[in-house]
């Protein structure tokens, strides 16, 4: 007589905790956190690939052009001249003390614009690349901010140049800059995260972070001194934009920012990357679909 089936292996049922194969999935699987976390540390590892993306951005934006990526300084000096000129004859401000704040205003203000409204296309941009290429999504977050930090860094010769026409020196107070990029390019990674999300998935967004960005430049002091308001300063204190701006400019001016300025800034950046990190853990996986 032929074997019972009910006696054979393949119809032994699994018992729980049980090396088998219904099992293996289940402990082996990452979980969310896991995977999120995965994406931004090999992403930060693979700084090759997103340095030479981000260089290459700047190299295509001037190809076949005479000075290169020197037009961003050269536009950079034309505005701050022909500004500093304008409001500093309507303000009646000595041009001595107004034009290297109206300078560096404009450069910490390219840096942090730059960063935000780029984070808004960091994935719709990055489309080509995603469809084809398996990597890390926070790959094409890192490669912005050093495009940005690049385009900073030629933004930056014009800074010297006044400098060394009006004898500003910073002194030691100068090294504060450094801190504070590293906070303003912490602060960008979690906005361009979110940013990047939530327009990939409503593609009206980019428009209004556009409109935003512009309002927020004539609410900032840029053009602009803090003191002009006298007795509602306390009005520039509520704008964030103003301290995280005062992170580049008041080191260089050879002033260091207030204590207030770094806590503002500092708990932006860690309550923004808390709650960009549950998003981006959540969402994570749709994003390739979203764009």
């Amino acid at each position: 007589m032929y074997p019972s089936l009910t006696n054979t292996k393949a119809n032994k049922k699994p018992v729980i905790g049980e090396d088998s194969i219904v099992n293996k999935p289940f402990f082996n699987t990452p979980t969310k956190h896991i995977l999120a976390i995965n994406d931004l540390f090999e992403g930060l590892i693979s700084w090759r690939l997103w340095g030479l993306l981000g260089w290459q951005d700047i190299k295509q934006r001037y190809r076949r052009s005479l000075l290169g990526p020197f037009w961003l300084t050269l536009s950079m000096a034309v505005m701050v001249g022909t500004l500093s000129l304008l409001y500093g004859t309507l303000f009646g401000l000595d041009l001595d003390d107004y034009l290297p704040f109206l300078c560096l205003g404009f450069i910490a203000w390219g840096l942090i614009s730059g960063i935000v409204t780029d984070g808004c296309v960091a994935f719709i941009g990055s489309e080509s690349f995603i469809r084809q290429i398996s990597l890390p999504f926070s790959v094409y977050i890192y490669r912005l901010i050093w495009r940005n930090l690049i385009i900073f860094g030629h933004n930056i010769v014009v800074f010297i140049i006044v400098a060394l026409i009006f004898n500003i020196w910073p002194s030691w107070t100068g090294l504060m800059l450094l801190p504070g990029l590293v906070v303003i390019c912490a602060t960008g990674g979690w906005v361009s995260i979110l940013l990047g999300m939530i327009c990939a998935r409503f593609r009206d967004v980019p428009q209004i972070v556009a409109s935003f960005i512009q309002v927020a430049f004539f609410l900032t002091p840029i053009i602009w001194k803090p003191e002009l308001l006298v007795d509602r300063i306390g009005f520039v204190q509520f704008n964030p934009f103003f301290h995280f701006v005062e992170l580049i400019r008041a080191p260089l001016l050879g002033n260091s920012p207030n204590t207030i300025s770094w806590l503002i800034t500092l708990g932006i950046t860690l309550v923004g990357w808390l709650i960009t990190f549950i998003i981006f853990r959540r969402f994570r996986s749709r994003i390739a679909y979203w764009i």
